[in-house]
């Protein structure tokens, strides 16, 4: 049933009716809430430069509500505990398998609790990390080395790690990089125009695989 309401509405974004995007709201403590200007600052993006039609009203889903089912992406992000309850696995998988997407943006905290998650999810599908040239990395914008780092958090190297489903990725994990924090208001980190655009043309690409995929 949740399969056949998430293509129903699929079937209306398809026929180009405004589209919407979501902020996953979880349990475990950690703090779901976190870059309140992100998501409105990357809709705004996309639609002044890759002509999405996305509302500018983001909504807060959570995660074991069959309301995900309504939204195409949702965005998740954090820096702390998550904990998924049966019925949150249950239905992330069939949300994910049903042709949605979610992007989870580690905000520095959340990467010891979040890969167990994940698992749950899909236990016998591991992280893979996606090469320089995926798709979602060659356009609208070029990334020819791969995810952009755009705030520091320990020295390591950028990474976006995927769950792919029959070669399409479903669930795109982006660790050491804090792409969300590149998209909020520029006074909430002060970060350098040329690192808010990076991070920015990066949110498009990533909105761009999901409503044409």
């Amino acid at each position: 049933m949740k399969k056949l309401v998430f293509f129903g509405i699929l079937f209306f974004w398809n026929l180009g009716f405004s589209q919407e995007i979501a902020l996953a709201k979880y349990a475990g403590g950690g703090d779901w809430y976190a870059n309140p200007t992100s998501l409105p600052n990357l809709v705004k993006y996309c639609n002044q430069t890759i002509n999405t039609k996305i509302s500018p009203k983001v909504a807060t889903v959570e995660v074991g509500s069959v309301e995900i089912f309504s939204y195409p992406f949702i965005h998740m992000t954090g820096h702390g505990n998550v904990v998924f309850s049966p019925n949150d696995v249950e239905n992330l998988r069939n949300y994910l398998t049903s042709g949605g997407f979610l992007h989870i943006d580690d905000n520095y905290g959340m990467d010891e609790y979040i890969r167990k998650e994940i698992k749950k999810i899909f236990p016998t599908n591991d992280l893979k990390e996606i090469p320089s040239n995926h798709e979602i990395f060659q356009g609208p914008n070029l990334f020819p080395n791969g995810l952009p780092k755009i705030h520091e958090h320990e020295n390591g190297r950028p990474q976006a790690l995927g769950i792919f489903i029959e070669n399409k990725l479903v669930l795109l994990y982006t660790f050491e990089c804090d792409l969300g924090d590149g998209w909020e208001d520029k006074e909430v980190h002060n970060d350098p125009d040329s690192v808010r655009e990076k991070a920015l043309k990066m949110g498009a690409n990533i909105i761009n695989y999901v409503f044409k995929n």
